[in-house]
């Protein structure tokens, strides 16, 4: 089954043209089965380019997937049209009375920020307390990820002394998981941030468990079953040439940048990358899906009860 999306939304004939199975909102209405409800928290500024990364993913699933898409009500975005923002998103106080089976939360340029100093943070951390109440999964990524560890569990996060910044490989800590189902014992993962998470720190509370992890640049995907969430570091959800893209930016700008590790052929900018984490990206977020409709309530008036209750 495929994604619902808005026709006009740009991410539609993207997906199409892809070969990703997409429907309209009139195609759906003629299928009788419940979707499943995702919301999108871009907190990105290129929201069209990061809306169509995870709509490519999500919609990869058989099943039927409704996706959400929300912002800040407090940012104001100055890289995406208001057209475009007032035509297809949300704020959280327009859907804070419904029910979702999965919400991500995406990263944020502004991770050298401390958290308190970001302009939106407390309308995210009401959001991020809803989600125990509202949200049956919620996936958390780069800066959104270490938002949410650090709201529920006070982890903090470290500046790094350059960027982490290339395509490095991680460890599958327990191949067991659910959310690692076919994985292989190691897979490839972009990584552009300014900032890490320590295991150490990780290590300090028990409902935290890591999945996956690098020798180079620390922990990548977490699982906190006590908030029902997945955290990860990384971005599985990149394009092939969105880490080309951010070089070429820094580059053109003259900004302190090294060359992204393990990305071009031969380490060299004037060849065409090569995408080796396309098979796991995909893998991870139907694994996500998967586990989220084993475990969600059929009655979504009912969402807000944990995984542990439901499987009785």
């Amino acid at each position: 089954m495929p994604i619902k999306l808005p026709s006009t939304l740009p991410a539609f004939d993207v997906l199409t043209d892809e070969g990703v199975m997409v429907m309209s909102d009139d195609q759906a209405a003629r299928q009788n089965i419940r979707p499943m409800r995702i919301a999108l928290l871009n907190l990105m500024p290129k929201k069209i380019e990061t809306e169509t990364q995870f709509a490519r993913l999500i919609g990869a699933h058989p099943l039927q997937i409704e996706l959400t898409l929300l912002r800040p009500a407090e940012h104001v975005s100055k890289n995406t049209s208001e057209a475009h923002i007032g035509a297809f998103y949300q704020t959280w106080d327009d859907v804070k009375d419904q029910k979702f089976d999965g919400l991500i939360i995406t990263g944020a340029p502004i991770e050298q920020m401390p958290f308190e100093d970001v302009t939106y943070w407390d309308e995210l951390t009401q959001i991020m307390d809803w989600t125990q109440t509202n949200v049956h999964s919620t996936f958390g990524v780069c800066w959104g990820g270490m938002a949410m560890i650090y709201h529920f569990h006070r982890v903090q996060k470290h500046l790094l002394a350059a960027k982490a910044f290339g395509c490095f490989p991680q460890a599958n800590k327990h191949a067991s998981s659910p959310y690692l189902r076919g994985f292989s014992d190691t897979c490839v993962v972009p990584v552009s941030r300014w900032t890490e998470i320590m295991q150490e720190d990780v290590d300090q509370h028990p409902a935290l468990r890591t999945l996956l992890a690098s020798d180079e640049v620390g922990p990548c995907l977490i699982e906190d079953t006590a908030h029902r969430a997945l955290y990860i570091f990384n971005h599985f959800e990149y394009d092939d040439e969105t880490l080309k893209g951010e070089y070429d930016r820094d580059v053109a700008k003259g900004a302190p940048i090294n060359i992204p590790m393990n990305y071009y052929p031969e380490n060299d900018p004037s060849l065409a990358p090569e995408n080796r984490w396309r098979s796991h990206a995909h893998l991870l977020y139907a694994n996500w899906i998967s586990e989220m409709y084993l475990t969600t309530p059929f009655n979504m008036d009912e969402i807000g009860t944990t995984v542990e209750d439901l499987r009785g």
